[in-house]
């Protein structure tokens, strides 16, 4: 069998280039060379030769998050140069991004998101305000960052200006949602006609951690994650289906991970990630192999995945 060439993209322009420098080597550590010839890129150096090379590709792994990377730019591009890519496209890509989109998409769609109010310089709301409309706790972030990068847990009115000034740091709009105390959960999907959920795991930060935060995420140890989560039959079935509406709901593709919160046996849905971290120890990854999917044949999978849709196109 005559070996695939794989464009292999980490890095990128976006604050979280590091996690994806190492998620993306440890995706070619895990990459079958017996069956790809793998070239890296990274996207803040490396355009014009991907450029350069793109009719001898057969597909792309596209292993950025943020801006540039995880908002459907790097999608276009790829599509432009008709390289077959993992995950979703310029749209789905687009609209999961942006977390203000992405919460419209899930309220048409009849999937329960906590409430929340949308910030930008044309569109001020001052912090009393806020409080009294959505009540403490509350979190705000930045309606483009991943990662929980520039999110706060407001508990007091007085730290409410801070957080914004915080947010505002990283993106000219922020989100300020209404805080829901509860089990976190978080449910990937695999597949592009047909979409497997596969099984949900509950995500238990440490208690020096208000919540999933960027340190709770990335340092070892700081979390429990239980794989599969602690559900019934039932509420597990319900998590996997919500999962599944929110990836159709954004027009994902692929593969897709919807991070949700319990509370009192009702679920209301935060994001959906359109490139989930992909370390063999990363949530979906994880969710894969209980599944029975190994990290290798994982990536197989993807690959797969991305050369049907680039068909369909």
């Amino acid at each position: 069998m005559k070996k695939k060439t794989i464009a292999l993209l980490a890095g990128g322009v976006s604050s979280e280039r590091e996690v994806s420098l190492n998620s993306g080597q440890q995706v070619y550590e895990a990459l079958d060379k017996s069956r790809y010839d793998v070239i890296r890129y990274d996207p803040k150096y490396d355009l014009a030769r991907l450029v350069a090379d793109a009719s001898r590709i057969d597909a792309a792994l596209v292993i950025l998050h943020g801006p540039h990377g995880e908002d459907g730019t790097i999608q276009g591009l790829l599509e432009l140069l008709d390289i077959p890519y993992q995950g979703s496209g310029v749209l789905g890509s687009a609209l999961a991004m942006n977390k203000l989109a992405a919460k419209q998409m899930y309220s048409r769609h009849g999937i329960p998101t906590p409430g929340y109010i949308a910030l930008s310089p044309g569109k001020p709301v001052g912090p009393d305000e806020i409080v009294a409309r959505l009540g403490l706790p509350a979190v705000v972030k930045p309606v483009l960052a991943g990662s929980s990068i520039g999110m706060s847990l407001v508990k007091q009115a007085e730290e409410m200006e801070q957080a914004l000034d915080k947010a505002f740091s990283f993106d000219s709009n922020v989100l300020v949602e209404a805080y829901i105390q509860g089990t976190e959960i978080t449910c990937g999907v695999l597949g592009n006609r047909d979409l497997e959920a596969l099984p949900p795991i509950e995500i238990i930060p440490a208690a020096a951690h208000a919540f999933f935060d960027y340190e709770a995420k990335y340092t070892a140890g700081a979390t429990e994650e239980i794989c599969p989560a602690r559900l019934d039959q039932e509420l597990t079935g319900r998590v996997q289906e919500l999962a599944r509406r929110a990836h159709r709901a954004l027009f994902c593709r692929g593969y897709s991970r919807t991070d949700m919160i319990l509370c009192q046996g009702e679920f209301y849905v935060l994001e959906t990630n359109t490139i989930p971290g992909m370390t063999p120890t990363s949530l979906f990854p994880q969710a894969a192999r209980a599944a029975g999917i190994s990290f290798s044949r994982l990536l197989d999978r993807l690959i797969e995945l991305g050369i049907e849709a680039h068909g369909d196109r």
